[in-house]
């Protein structure tokens, strides 16, 4: 059973190199840009890391969307839908990675649900 740990913070963000040179020189995380998802993702030192979003969709400037670990996406949906979340995203795949869901709870904070396909990977 996982232990509920945040397992990825994503920042939105209009411009992917642009919020990727301000927190590599900021913090020093590590950068690595992922083109073909639009998308990059960032590593600090201790090896937290997350993502820097396109706007769009359901992000827009300022948010901060926080991964949860879940054992049970479909569930934990579905539990947080009885608690009065809305769903904003369904169970979906991340190729070659885990899924994700996501939900928004009733004050609208948004909050992702994460599953690794590879929980070796020390994700527990």
């Amino acid at each position: 059973m996982t232990k509920r740990n945040i397992v990825h913070v994503e920042f939105s963000s209009n411009n992917l190199e642009e919020s990727g040179k301000f927190y590599h020189e900021l913090f020093g995380w590590k950068i690595t840009a992922v083109p073909e998802m639009s998308y990059s993702l960032w590593e600090a030192g201790d090896g937290s890391g997350g993502g820097f979003n396109p706007l769009g969709g359901y992000t827009k400037p300022g948010d901060v969307l926080v991964y949860v670990d879940s054992d049970d996406i479909e569930a934990d949906l579905k539990k947080a839908k009885s608690l009065g979340a809305t769903i904003v995203q369904e169970k979906h795949e991340i190729p070659q990675q885990g899924w994700f869901g996501i939900f928004k709870d009733k004050t609208g904070n948004m909050v992702a649900l994460y599953t690794d396909m590879h929980p070796a990977s020390g994700k527990e």
